[in-house]
């Protein structure tokens, strides 16, 4: 078969658009056994669901030009991307992505537990860092309020787990009725701490809930965390999208990259007739990402079962990871750490230099 080269079958790879990334696929190596075809891919974001999709389009594209036996193997390595300059790194953590709002009530929590459990659906290790210290919710919304962090001999905190994933909160040290009256530097402080005295194990994409606002929490996120991205959550609302506008111009002074923009509660179904509403208003967050030139990730309905499941402690993508919700975090999931592949990898560490 004249056409049977492997140049010429990456040049049909380039024309197979990887829907995530905007990009041509370009294989990790293609084997050629007679008329036999084995191409290998490596993507570097979770997206299983996607590989059959993928895999589809290759032999699709392929069969076209006539190539018909083909295999195709799609494999996953997460690489670490660049964070602010100065900023000591994690060696446990490859990527912190900040979940963010302008103002309280939009669902910022929930939109930050289902995307971490979305990334780990995706076959990602996840974390989550819970850093609202006046309300943290992350312990209840993974069912683990009861639990208390053990500590090493070297006096470091095991993160609790929810679902499987890594999570650590202000919310398992002290009693949950108990307000946490603090200034702002004992809150800055216990952000670092718990941060940096957990013990972490191989996380892929840590998910830290942000507070509300712009104040001490998110300046200490911006100087002291190595961040690879944010993410903003917003509704529809007018009064929530200047308060999320706000939220992102931060990130952007603080050159902290927008991976893009969730708008939740944009539309209610009637549970009994399935009547269609707009409470919040229509197309807030898109037409804010658009006027942003950022990312619009996806849009979650106002639904009931939403705000239960993570009451009762199993997120939706936890209780129902096949539902139609699930599904749209997994897309916004897939969205978010495509976005992050397009940036530049991280720096291998300078050795340390000692001068005698």
């Amino acid at each position: 078969m004249a056409n049977l080269t492997q140049d010429n079958i990456e040049k049909i790879l380039e024309g197979v658009t990887d829907i995530y990334t905007e990009q041509g696929i370009i294989a990790d190596s293609i084997e050629i056994n007679d008329d036999k075809v084995t191409i290998s891919i490596l993507l570097n974001y979770p997206a299983q669901s996607y590989h059959q999709e993928l895999t589809d389009s290759i032999t699709s594209a392929l069969a076209d030009a006539n190539i018909n036996n083909v295999s195709v193997n799609i494999d996953t390595k997460i690489a670490k991307y660049a964070t602010q300059k100065g900023v000591d790194i994690l060696s446990e953590v490859k990527n912190i992505i900040a979940v963010a709002s302008g103002k309280g009530g939009v669902g910022k929590s929930t939109t930050a537990v289902n995307l971490a459990l979305a990334l780990q659906s995706e076959g990602a290790k996840v974390a989550i860092l819970d850093a609202d210290i006046y309300g943290p919710s992350q312990p209840r919304m993974l069912g683990v309020s009861k639990l208390k962090p053990e500590t090493t001999g070297e006096g470091k905190l095991l993160p609790i787990l929810g679902h499987g994933m890594q999570s650590m909160s202000i919310g398992y040290l002290v009693d949950e009725d108990n307000p946490m009256i603090w200034r702002g530097p004992m809150v800055t402080q216990a952000l670092e701490q718990m941060l940096r005295d957990t013990l972490w194990r191989g996380v892929d994409y840590m998910i830290i809930d942000l507070p509300p606002g712009t104040g001490d929490t998110q300046l200490t996120l911006s100087q002291k965390i190595p961040v690879s991205g944010s993410v903003i959550v917003t509704t529809p609302q007018d009064i929530a999208l200047l308060d999320a506008k706000k939220g992102l111009k931060m990130f952007e002074k603080v050159n902290i990259p927008i991976l893009g923009i969730v708008e939740n509660m944009s539309l209610h179904i009637c549970s009994k007739c399935g009547h269609e509403e707009a409470i919040f208003g229509v197309g807030g967050g898109e037409s804010m990402a658009k006027d942003a030139d950022v990312n619009f990730l996806g849009a979650l309905p106002l639904e009931m079962d939403i705000r239960t499941d993570v009451d009762e402690g199993t997120p939706t993508v936890a209780k129902d990871p096949e539902g139609r919700v699930s599904q749209i975090y997994k897309e916004i999931a897939k969205k978010v750490s495509a976005k992050l592949t397009l940036q530049e990898k991280a720096l291998g560490a300078f050795p340390s230099i000692t001068i005698e």
